[in-house]
């Protein structure tokens, strides 16, 4: 089997490589790019070609970087909001 040679993968591993693939090319990689990581996310979750093995971890964690969806200046009017609103609610009791 030549290197690259795709023959040896079942259509279920193929089908998840085309679509790994079109969520690369979403987040706009170049098409060479995104091919080349969506069969090694493949590989990387099922063994190589025509093994059985399933670990879905590096799918799952594709694009996330971590941390909060918001952006530090909301974190931080959000803090103040709560303070103030806090203290507020203190001395009226």
């Amino acid at each position: 089997m030549p290197r690259g040679d795709k023959s040896k993968y079942t259509n279920k591993q193929k089908r998840m490589a085309g679509h790994i693939e079109k969520g690369y090319e979403k987040r706009g990689l170049s098409a060479r790019e995104s091919e080349r990581r969506a069969w090694a996310t493949v590989n990387k979750e099922t063994g190589g070609a025509g093994k059985a093995v399933k670990n879905t971890k590096p799918s799952k964690k594709g694009g996330h970087i971590g941390g909060s969806s918001q952006s530090q200046t909301k974190r931080s009017l959000a803090a103040k909001k709560g303070w103030q609103t806090r203290r507020h609610e203190s001395h009226a009791r």
